[in-house]
């Protein structure tokens, strides 16, 4: 990349209201949407992934979002092809790339141009001797020893994630370095102009509206959208089928647990999952936080939001669009 482009950046923990602020921000600043959801790539995964809505992305295009099947592999280095590809773009047309959402590594990996070198490659003899070991000793046991080895990494990965799990135990064992260091060592000046905002919010209301997201897909059809994708013939060892409200309702269909026991666990799950994100977000260099716990005050908001565009990109906005 020889031009440096200007991205806009809104981050923020599952149920902030990022979509919210997304459509007018985009609307304002001529821009184009980038989502920065590891799930949001799959297609038939709407409901569990909070996609934006049909008519929000009539109103603005959206990109990286329905592009891929949920059994085709895809990683970070596939989101940076991607993306990269999408900015360039946006860009091109005189439009402002804006990445929207909430996954840190993928975020933070494209937003400084991370490497991933050979030596962190992976190693299929290494991984399926991790994965009997999950499958052998229980995926809490290989957490325990992320835990003992990498706390940093242990403390973002939920430690039912198999997947992530093996990924960062494979990246020790394989180079002796763990994957907290690999990423530290990742720090480098973003190939961008970048204005990165995140929204933040008193804990206890985001927790209360996770309650109420997780309840609103419960009503939307989230255990039909998993069942179809189980038809269609996922299996819950499936990178996709491990995505929050997946999982969890997966354990319903197949009989382990009672659905009131599920959504409950969802619920705690994805408060937990917040609580990651917000780690992760947290130790970001140059985020200008805006609280936005009050919603009596969303075009407060969106004046500050669009103040710091306006100094970090010289881009007034027209009209604030809301």
């Amino acid at each position: 990349m020889t031009q440096r482009y200007d991205l806009l950046v809104l981050l923020g923990p599952t149920a902030v209201g990022k979509t919210a602020y997304s459509i007018p921000i985009a609307l304002a600043h001529d821009a184009e949407i980038i989502s920065g959801d590891s799930m949001q790539v799959y297609r038939g995964m709407d409901i569990g992934t909070a996609k934006p809505s049909p008519e929000d992305r009539a109103r603005v295009p959206h990109h990286l979002i329905d592009i891929v099947d949920p059994w085709e592999p895809f990683s970070v280095a596939d989101f940076q092809a991607r993306a990269r590809e999408a900015v360039e773009r946006i860009a091109v047309r005189g439009r402002l790339p804006m990445l929207v959402g909430g996954t840190g590594l993928y975020i933070e990996a494209f937003c400084y141009d991370y490497r991933f070198p050979e030596t962190a490659g992976p190693d299929p003899a290494l991984r399926e001797r991790l994965r009997r070991e999950a499958a052998e000793l229980g995926v809490k046991a290989l957490h325990d020893r992320l835990k003992r080895i990498d706390p940093d990494s242990a403390a973002r990965i939920h430690e039912n994630d198999v997947r992530r799990i093996v990924r960062a135990l494979e990246i020790f064992e394989a180079t002796g370095r763990t994957m907290s260091e690999w990423l530290r060592g990742q720090k480098r000046e973003s190939p961008y102009r970048l204005c990165l905002i995140g929204l933040t919010m008193d804990r206890a209301e985001l927790y209360r509206r996770i309650g109420e997201r997780v309840d609103a897909m419960v009503r939307a059809g989230l255990v039909d959208e998993v069942r179809r994708l189980l038809d269609a013939g996922c299996t819950p060892d499936m990178t996709a089928m491990q995505a929050l409200g997946y999982k969890e309702i997966v354990e319903y269909l197949e009989g382990r647990t009672s659905f009131e026991e599920a959504v409950e666990t969802l619920k705690r799950n994805t408060r937990r999952f917040a609580k990651r994100q917000w780690s992760w977000f947290r130790h970001m260099k140059d985020v200008h936080w805006i609280d936005v716990t009050d919603p009596k005050h969303f075009a407060d908001h969106l004046d500050q939001i669009h103040a710091i565009i306006s100094e970090k990109l010289g881009r007034r906005g027209r009209s604030h669009e809301r």
